[in-house]
C-alpha cells in the first residue's frame, strides 16, 4: 500500500510526533563525528560504537544512502525503525502532459533538469487553472516556460543578469512571451514583483529565499504555490526562525549547521567527485589530529573552503600551508605518511558514525517542510505535502502544493 501525501489535519498531526523524536534524540543528531573525536551518544551505547568504528569506508559508503537499512547492534535498529516511518511520505499525483514539446524546448534544458521540471510539472494540478506563473529564483526561466500554455502569462524573476538575458533570449528562440526581470527577491522591492492573480513555483530554491516567497505569496494573497524547498542552511540569521505557530511553540532551536543536515548525502555526484572530496576530508582529518597536538588544545579548529589547487599539493605541504593560513604553530618534521593514514582511518569512522546521525536526516527535512506548510495554512491556504519525483533523481523531491480555497 502506498503511503498518503500530508494534507488537512495530518500535518499538525505529523509535526508534532516528529518534534517529539527530534528533540528526545538531539544527543545523537547535533554532534558531528567530523569534529568531535568521541560523541556523547557512545559512552551509552558503547558496543553500536565499537562496532561502527571497525568497519571501512568502503562499508560506510554502501549505507550511505539508506541508514535505516543497516543491521548493526541495538539500539540502532529500533531508532531507524521509527525515523522510516515517520519519514513515510507518498507521492504527490501526477498527470502526464499532452502537450507535445518540440526538440528545441528539449534541447534547452539539461537532462537531470529536464527529468526535474516534467515531475514538478505533472504535480501542479488546481482546483482552479493558473492564469499567471510567477517563476521565482528562475535562473534561465526553463521551469516557467514549461508550464506556461494557452495563453497563460510568464514572469521570471531572477537576480543574476547574465541568467536573465539567456532566459529572454531562449524566450525569444522559442517564441514564447515572458518578462525576465532582474530581481533581488530579498529585496523590499520585491513585494510590488508579486500580484493575487500570480501563481509562484520555486524548484530548488534555497533557505530564506523560499521563506521570502512563502510569504509575500501569502501577504499578496496569491492563489496558488508550489514550492519544492532546498539548501535550508543558506539564511542570514545564525538561527532557524520558525514560519509557523506549531514550530515556534516548539523546543527544538536550530543551527544553521543542524539545517545542513538533510543536505549531508549526495546522490548524483560522480565517481571523480567522490574521490576528490574523500581525500579532501581526509587529508582535513588528518590536519585536525595535527593542530590539536601543535595547540596543545582537543578543540576542533574550523578551516575555511579551500580551493582545489590545495589538493594539487602534497600532503605535506597541505599541512604546513594549512597551519600557516590558521595561524597554528609550525608543525616542524612529522611522520607525514603515518599522520595522512590516521586521517584516512578517522574518515572511515566518521563515516560509519554519521550512518546514526544520518537516521535523522529526512525526519528534520520533513518537520522543516511542516513547518512551512503549517505557515500556509495558517495564512488561509489549502496544502498538501509530497514527492514530485524519485530520491536518485533530486534528494530534494518534496513539493509543497497551496491553494487558496
Amino acid at each position: 500500500m502506498s503511503e498518503p501525501i500530508l494534507q488537512g489535519t495530518a500535518l499538525l498531526e505529523r509535526f508534532q510526533v516528529l518534534d517529539d523524536f527530534l528533540v528526545e534524540h538531539q544527543a545523537l543528531w547535533r554532534p558531528r563525528p567530523f569534529t568531535c573525536l568521541q560523541l556523547p551518544w557512545e559512552a551509552d551505547w558503547p558496543e553500536l560504537a565499537a562496532w561502527l568504528r571497525s568497519r571501512t569506508l568502503e562499508q560506510a559508503e554502501a549505507d550511505h544512502g539508506q541508514p535505516c537499512a543497516l543491521l548493526a547492534p541495538a539500539p540502532f535498529p529500533h531508532w531507524a525503525q521509527r525515523a522510516r516511518e515517520l519519514s513515510n511520505l507518498g507521492q504527490l499525483p501526477q498527470l502526464i502532459s499532452a502537450r507535445p514539446r518540440t526538440a528545441q524546448q528539449i534541447t534547452a534544458i539539461p537532462g537531470r533538469k529536464l527529468q526535474q521540471i516534467e515531475a514538478f510539472a505533472a504535480c501542479l494540478q488546481f482546483a482552479k487553472a493558473p492564469r499567471h506563473w510567477l517563476d521565482w529564483c528562475s535562473g534561465k526561466g526553463h521551469l516557467g516556460r514549461w508550464l506556461t500554455r494557452d495563453g497563460q502569462a510568464l514572469t521570471c524573476l531572477e537576480y543574476d543578469p547574465l541568467l536573465v538575458e539567456a532566459g529572454n533570449a531562449i524566450s525569444s528562440r522559442l517564441g514564447i512571451e515572458a518578462q525576465h526581470l532582474c530581481q533581488d527577491v530579498m529585496a523590499e522591492d520585491a513585494v510590488a514583483r508579486l500580484q493575487p492573480e500570480h501563481s509562484p513555483v520555486a524548484l530548488h530554491a534555497c533557505g530564506d529565499l523560499h521563506m521570502r516567497l512563502l510569504q509575500l505569496a501569502s501577504v499578496k494573497g496569491c492563489a496558488h504555490l508550489a514550492v519544492a524547498p532546498c539548501c535550508y542552511n543558506r539564511i542570514a540569521a545564525p538561527q532557524y526562525q520558525p514560519l509557523s505557530g506549531a514550530a515556534q511553540a516548539s523546543a527544538l532551536q536550530l543551527s544553521r549547521d543542524d539545517l545542513g543536515l538533510p543536505l549531508s548525502e549526495t546522490v548524483t555526484a560522480g565517481a571523480r567527485v567522490k574521490r576528490q572530496r574523500d581525500r579532501s576530508m581526509a587529508w582535513r582529518l588528518a590536519f585536525d589530529l595535527l593542530q590539536r597536538r601543535l595547540r596543545g588544545s582537543d578543540q576542533y579548529l574550523p578551516t575555511p573552503s579551500l580551493a582545489s589547487e590545495w589538493f594539487d599539493k602534497s600532503f605535506t605541504e597541505f599541512c604546513r600551508d594549512l597551519a600557516t593560513l590558521r595561524g597554528v604553530p609550525a608543525p616542524g618534521e612529522q611522520d607525514w605518511d603515518s599522520l595522512q593514514t590516521q586521517g584516512w582511518q578517522r574518515l572511515a569512522e566518521v563515516r560509519n558514525l554519521e550512518l546514526v546521525r544520518n537516521l535523522f536526516r529526512r525526519p528534520l527535512e520533513l518537520w522543516l517542510l511542516l513547518d512551512r506548510a503549517l505557515y500556509l495554512q495558517e495564512q488561509g491556504y489549502q496544502v498538501r505535502l509530497g514527492h514530485f519525483c524519485e530520491y536518485r533523481l533530486s534528494p530534494r523531491n518534496l513539493l509543497l502544493l497551496a491553494e487558496r480555497p
